[in-house]
């Protein structure tokens, strides 16, 4: 017998090893990207690094019991969540604490957090329950439903903070769960006319997102105003070079990038571990959507199927966009980029996701052990016979 040798015993191994890689490569550009920033402000260099570690932790129970739970039960618990992030999202922009001119956080007993971040995840979950009864009763997903309704109302509890991009990923990703699942052009064509056209009445709705859209195709036309933030982005990049200038010696975190350890923290990194560090983690994520296909591919039902493809493009969308934000492709958006940037929320919401996902995982992983326990029925001699004829 043929024994076949492999690096992992199942799909859960591999996903966990870049998650933790991930981690790793966040916490320690987490640290160099804020020490100058927390000395300056705080007085304190680990200042960020402390609250970092403070969420890594929480980021890791959430992992784990999200694992543990069956993932079949969030269908159950999915009117009393989006309830809760209804309320949450509303109470935001009545009491939430307003940072550089939007009103995103919300504090209790003095942790903060931000409501968008898990509509995010909520949203996906309510489209993958939707759709997965759909396909497991053979019809076509249609866009006019109770669920596209709530959605949509995330979203623009959102968009009112105002943050687009995070409107952009709550709505979008749902979308694209839709695209999958094969719902109709008859209702997706009406639907992208009346998203693009949504789109550019949101740019032009607040000046600054159409002046932000003209910088990205020239930023060094303006490169001390409106363009400083793509211009600082980029040449921060291009001076790490190929091997880098070592950890914790970049210099653009010297007060001349803004959001250097959020929104953007790549360019940091790029700069500290130049291409090399770069590919590497463009190769994770890369490995990690080879492996999310794979556990959506071996789902044991429609709605883990569901929840795996929803998770892979809210981790692997969001490091899109903010690797092409950073890169200038993109206008400043403000989505961060799973377990690199410093974020509490993100980081939990994406550690929350990858703890469903290898719950699915293992889902499946039981039942394929199930069947190969199961004994073979008992063959008649007529089977038995004919076995023997066809050996013969």
């Amino acid at each position: 017998m043929r024994i076949r040798k492999t690096l992992w015993t199942n799909d859960a191994e591999p996903v966990i090893v870049i998650m933790v890689l991930l981690l790793v490569l966040g916490t320690l550009n987490v640290f160099s990207s804020s020490f100058v920033m927390a000395t300056i402000d705080y007085d304190n260099p680990y200042y960020f690094l402390q609250k970092h570690a403070i969420m890594l932790v929480a980021g890791l129970i959430s992992f784990v019991f999200c694992r543990k739970f069956n993932y079949k039960r969030w269908r159950y618990l999915m009117p009393g969540m989006v309830f809760v992030i209804l309320l949450a999202l509303a109470a935001v922009l009545v009491v939430g604490t307003e940072v550089n001119g939007a009103r995103r956080w919300l504090y209790a007993g003095g942790v903060g957090f931000q409501p968008a971040e898990f509509a995010k995840l909520i949203s996906l979950l309510l489209m993958a329950a939707y759709l997965s009864s759909r396909l497991r009763a053979g019809r076509r997903p249609s866009v006019l439903t109770l669920q596209a309704f709530l959605i949509l109302v995330m979203a623009a509890l959102t968009e009112l903070e105002p943050d687009m991009g995070t409107a952009l990923i709550i709505i979008g990703v749902p979308f694209l769960m839709l695209v999958t699942a094969g719902v109709s052009m008859s209702q997706l064509m009406p639907l992208l006319s009346l998203g693009a056209v949504g789109l550019v009445g949101l740019v032009f709705l607040q000046p600054y997102r159409l002046e932000r859209i003209k910088v990205m195709f020239d930023p060094w036309a303006d490169a001390q105003g409106k363009g400083y933030q793509t211009v600082q982005s980029l040449s921060t990049i291009g001076s790490g070079g190929f091997w880098g200038m070592g950890l914790g010696s970049g210099v653009s975190k010297y007060d001349y990038l803004p959001e250097a350890h959020t929104d953007f923290a790549f360019a940091i990194f790029c700069q500290e571990h130049g291409f090399l560090g770069a590919m590497l983690v463009f190769f994770l994520l890369a490995a990690l959507l080879l492996y999310c296909l794979r556990i959506a591919n071996k789902a044991p039902d429609e709605f883990g199927q569901m929840l795996s493809l929803g998770i892979m493009l809210l981790i692997l969308g969001q490091g899109i966009a903010n690797v092409a934000m950073v890169g200038g492709l993109l206008p400043v958006v403000g989505v961060p980029l799973p377990f690199i940037s410093y974020g509490g929320s993100s980081l939990i919401v994406s550690m929350c996701a990858m703890g469903i996902l290898l719950n699915v995982c293992d889902h499946a992983r039981n039942n394929g052990k199930r069947e190969r326990q199961e004994p073979e029925p008992e063959r008649t001699k007529t089977e038995s016979k004919a076995e023997l004829h066809l050996v013969k």
